[in-house]
């Protein structure tokens, strides 16, 4: 996942967000429009449904992300579990308007940011803890997208890391410097 050595919470932070963002991202690509809003059983949500709201998390969370609590008062998460936008463009336009938020707002701060103050639902954060919040959030959800996905896609499944009986020619790529370790 580390792409480069960095000390810089900030900075690993972001390429943490933006390796989970392609990991789901490569995942919903293995799966037809159909798929997208599959559920499994009653219970289940579809990869339809926790984008809308992985969407919704980061439209509350990050807009304003310093200045206001980031559970807005418009934001109606149940909503979130119901209706998603009906195409695949639809769904994908508010998956990228959902990450912009979250680069835009974590892009221009600096390590000296993370002990500032923010609340989310009224509880105060610093701006490190806000961050790690949803850095255990998102990728809860990129599991649940990739998990489906894969169960979807079934035998068309393209492994999203090594392929299974595959580690010992990964291993030997690496060595041999053909390959990065991802």
């Amino acid at each position: 996942m580390a792409l480069e050595f960095t000390t810089s919470y900030i900075v690993d932070s972001l390429a943490v967000f933006r390796s989970y963002k392609q990991l789901a991202e490569r995942a919903m690509q293995q799966v037809t429009d159909r798929q997208l809003f599959v559920t499994l059983d009653a219970e289940s949500n579809s990869i339809a449904i926790i984008v809308k709201h992985v969407a919704g998390n980061m439209r509350s969370r990050w807009t304003h992300f310093l200045t206001t609590d980031g559970e807005k008062p418009d934001r109606n998460r149940d909503s979130e579990f119901v209706d998603p936008p009906p195409t695949r463009a639809g769904l994908m336009a508010a998956w990228e308007d959902g990450w912009s938020r979250l680069f835009a707002a974590i892009e221009p701060l600096t390590d000296a940011d993370l002990a500032r103050t923010v609340t989310i639902r009224g509880e105060a954060h610093s701006v490190m803890q806000a961050i790690n919040r949803q850095l255990a959030h998102y990728p809860h959800h990129v599991g649940q997208i990739v998990l489906l996905a894969k169960h979807l896609a079934s035998d068309h499944w393209q492994s999203l890391s090594v392929p299974r009986n595959a580690s010992a020619e990964f291993n030997r790529r690496v060595a041999a410097g053909e390959t990065s370790q991802r």
